[in-house]
């Protein structure tokens, strides 16, 4: 499924781009996947019904974490994307000691539908399930089909320290790495999406492992203006309630 003479044979360019990137760093890489592969692996994505757990920070969000149980091209890209070829690439590229995540917590197949949006946030930092994964990169395969700018979406991207901003297109077959930390912040605005065509990608984490944590536990934090009184105050309470939440319960996303 991915295209891995292509990606080795250009990993310098990757990595100074990813490297040196403002706010922080990323990377878009076009055609990460063998065309005639991907197209029909698109073509076979289901309609996602289960709702993300994001409430309101996000609108009309569906994903499926196990996409790789519907076999076929999912289940070979799900190989190369946890195969050791394709994370020492990831290791070289990103100069990061990581990982993929096998079961894809939180990740898997993410569909954006009629209007769907998603504000600018900054990810945990240590897994829910397994105290010493530290949440390092986030790893976003694009599959839009036919994308145009006016039908929005891009990845937003923004330094919460120095207010940087940037933006990345989300055309099909478009992979975007990116720093995960406490500052850069990411999401997208209210799609516009012809009727029937979803804001779709694919999404990974790599994790590098702590055998001490190196910072204090983060769950999801949200940025939210102040022109929307109530949702900034929900931004405010968020942390604090899910801390009490997760003393009762376990998070039920690896299960979607």
């Amino acid at each position: 499924m991915i295209n891995f003479e292509f990606i080795e044979a250009n990993k310098e360019k990757y990595r100074n781009e990813f490297l040196t990137a403002i706010p922080f760093p990323v990377v878009a890489i076009d055609g990460i996947c063998y065309e005639n592969k991907i197209t029909e692996l698109y073509s076979n994505i289901p309609e996602i019904e289960t709702a993300s757990a994001d409430y309101v920070f996000a609108k009309n969000k569906f994903e499926k974490s196990k996409f790789w149980t519907m076999g076929g091209l999912f289940s070979e890209l799900y190989d190369d994307l946890t195969s050791k070829r394709f994370q020492d690439w990831i290791k070289y590229v990103t100069n990061e000691e990581v990982f993929i995540d096998p079961d894809f917590y939180g990740g898997g197949i993410h569909q954006g539908k009629a209007k769907s949006f998603l504000d600018m946030h900054a990810d945990f930092n240590y897994h829910p399930l397994k105290e010493t994964w530290f949440r390092n990169l986030n790893l976003l395969l694009y599959l839009n089909k036919d994308w145009k700018k006016e039908h929005g979406g891009e990845l937003r991207l923004e330094h919460s320290e120095t207010g940087a901003k940037t933006e990345v297109d989300v055309p099909f077959n478009r992979l975007a790495i990116m720093l995960c930390r406490g500052y850069t912040l990411h999401g997208y605005d209210p799609i516009s999406f012809p009727e029937g065509k979803y804001r779709t990608s694919i999404a990974a984490y790599a994790y590098s492992l702590h055998e001490h944590p190196q910072e204090s536990a983060r769950t999801t934090v949200w940025k939210v203006e102040k022109s929307n009184p109530i949702k900034y105050i929900i931004s405010k309470i968020w942390v604090p309630a899910v801390k009490l939440k997760s003393i009762f319960s376990k998070s039920k996303t690896a299960e979607h």
